[in-house]
């Protein structure tokens, strides 16, 4: 991984950091690359059961950096042109493990397009965020896809064709937060929730996640059978195991994560 996006991994919760602090964190052809690097890691890390996103500096995440060539379809290796369709946390990439974005200041463009794909939003007293793209002739498309199903059609659409921005406070009122705290507290708030996701049988709650997902887009028979199968395949686990063994000794659950 190179130097601009940064991960860290404190006992079970991993923490993805944007580290371009000078260009306000936007994503250029490195940042693209080191960020899906980072997902991936995560993604494959096994001792890492829930992620934080966050940036270093006064933003969360600018959007795409139009003065390093990020404005111009196809300019990123490993864009859509090169890997249609999933080539991004951003545009798809299934990682069932909870995720939480750690909003500390500016979220705009991709950075609100991640933020849409997290499970869970923490926000600063000090963000911003909005969907500017059609105030520079370009539209938003993951982000349009997302956003109605997080706050619902009438006030996605209001932020993704006016481009307007909105506070902290505003995103919580419309469900875009989930909370929001003092500036300071950020990262301990979010490892406060990350804590309490880790309290959780790891493959169970990545069950669950899926479940909740991929249960609105399946027909409530197919749901229901997907979600039957998963659980008879979890119940086989240690964890499962441990989990029934701990409530009848009555002492806290020792979670392997297999």
């Amino acid at each position: 991984m190179a130097q601009t996006v940064r991960y860290e991994r404190d006992g079970h919760v991993a923490t993805i950091t944007y580290d371009r602090p000078e260009a306000l964190n936007a994503i250029n052809a490195d940042l693209r690359d080191d960020l899906n690097a980072a997902w991936l890691k995560f993604r494959e890390d096994e001792a890492a059961w829930v992620g934080i996103v966050t940036g270093a500096g006064r933003a969360f995440c600018a959007g795409a950096d139009l003065r390093d060539g990020a404005g111009s379809a196809g300019t990123w290796p490993g864009s859509f042109w090169e890997i249609p369709t999933v080539n991004s946390f951003e545009s798809g990439l299934e990682i069932w493990k909870p995720t939480i974005a750690a909003v500390n200041g500016y979220c705009l463009g991709y950075g609100l397009t991640l933020v849409t794909a997290c499970d869970f939003v923490v926000a600063s007293e000090r963000a911003v965020f909005g969907f500017p793209e059609v105030r520079i002739g370009v539209p938003t498309i993951v982000g349009a896809i997302r956003l109605p199903k997080k706050i619902g059609m009438q006030r996605a659409l209001e932020l993704l064709l006016t481009g307007d921005r909105i506070d902290a406070a505003r995103a919580k009122e419309i469900g875009l937060a989930l909370d929001v705290v003092e500036h300071d507290d950020l990262l301990p708030a979010a490892h406060r929730l990350a804590d309490r996701l880790c309290q959780g049988a790891p493959l169970a709650v990545r069950a669950v996640k899926e479940m909740a997902y991929r249960g609105q887009q399946l027909p409530w028979t197919d749901a229901v059978r997907m979600g039957e199968t998963m659980r008879r395949v979890v119940l086989t686990t240690e964890d499962a195991r441990e989990g029934g063994a701990a409530a009848r000794e009555g002492r806290p659950p020792k979670w392997r994560g297999r």
